[in-house]
């Protein structure tokens, strides 16, 4: 190889080096921020140094202009495919970080789910021992004829098995509602239906409590829910302003159309709950103080239900402090 040959292939070597460096610093950086827009700047770097280091090498073998352009032109012609080839792993890159991510999102999911489970699994553990420690006693005591009024225990006894059966319904509900099978049987409804109808329920309970109920809507409104899961969830609202409205005080329970939503609220006279824990209200076997679930004694899962029907139906239910109390909504999609 003659003189002037090596210095062209030096050239050529040193000027694609350099443009490959220099290439190599951009894609690192670019890296940094994206991988996927890196992998398509990479073959193009290759590309051009490549074609940095060959026109070089014409030049300093004295081709003239017009053939050093050609090599140039013919050179950048792999620049279409060094393009492809790096959308491609560009696209490869995105679709196994998005896996990636979702296989973190739902690792993280079913930790989170496998921890409520834990910590609803020892709530209700908890709640059961005393009526059961209750209804060993009344037992123990009839056995051994020790019964001051047999009656009255068997009666005692009745209301503790009641409590019991409500508590684990509402296991039963929530571990449905947070099952990933799920599938709710929609049919068409007017929500002002079920609200008087658990106006109509649950008048008994504020009675006895002297709370005065109130309901109110704008005429029927229709929504395509499963009617059994958003009366329990409607039921659990109400039972809950009631236990929590001092005697003499009021619950409001209506209905509304949002646009696109259909909207169930209860505003009830509690005084107002802490601005700092109204985002726990809604978890499972959360209790403030006072308790904000439905029931006295229960297992702490009646918002959690709430919340479980309203997600499953794709909507939300949540709580904000309103004049002298709360108002709890029930969005549901129309």
């Amino acid at each position: 190889m003659t003189g002037p040959a090596l210095q062209a292939v030096g050239l050529s070597a040193l000027v694609a080096a350099v443009v490959a460096a220099l290439g190599a610093a951009v894609v690192v950086a670019v890296a940094r921020r994206s991988v996927a827009i890196a992998a398509v700047l990479a073959p193009l770097v290759v590309v051009g140094s490549v074609a940095a280091g060959v026109y070089a090498s014409a030049r300093a073998m004295f081709l003239s202009d017009r053939d050093s352009s050609t090599v140039l032109l013919v050179m950048l012609a792999a620049v279409p495919i060094a393009a492809a080839v790096g959308w491609t792993l560009a696209v490869r890159i995105q679709r196994m970080n998005q896996a990636a991510a979702m296989a973190l999102a739902a690792g993280e999911r079913d930790r989170e789910v496998e921890e409520h489970r834990r910590e609803l699994v020892s709530w209700v553990s908890h709640d059961l021992r005393t009526p059961l420690a209750g209804m060993r006693a009344l037992t123990e005591a009839l056995q051994d004829g020790v019964a001051a009024d047999p009656g009255d225990y068997l009666t005692r006894m009745g209301e503790e098995v009641v409590r019991m059966s409500g508590m684990v319904d509402d296991l039963l509900a929530l571990s449905r509602l947070q099952s990933a099978t799920l599938a709710l049987r929609r049919e068409p409804v007017d929500l002002a239906d079920l609200v008087s109808d658990a106006l109509a329920s649950c008048q008994p309970l504020a009675q006895s409590a002297g709370i005065r109920l109130e309901g109110e809507g704008d005429g029927p409104v229709s929504a395509t829910v499963a009617p059994a899961e958003v009366t329990r969830a409607v039921g659990n609202l109400l039972v809950n302003a009631i236990r929590h409205t001092p005697p003499g005080g009021t619950v409001r329970l209506g209905v509304e159309a949002d646009h696109d939503a259909r909207l169930v609220f209860v505003e009830d006279s509690c005084g107002g709950i802490p601005e700092g824990v109204l985002d726990r209200v809604f978890e499972p076997g959360w209790r403030g103080a006072p308790a904000r679930t439905p029931g006295e004694g229960g297992a702490g899962l009646g918002l959690a239900i709430v919340r479980g029907v309203a997600e499953a139906h794709g909507g939300t239910a949540t709580v904000r402090n309103v004049d002298g109390g709360c108002r709890f909504e029930l969005r549901l999609p129309g």
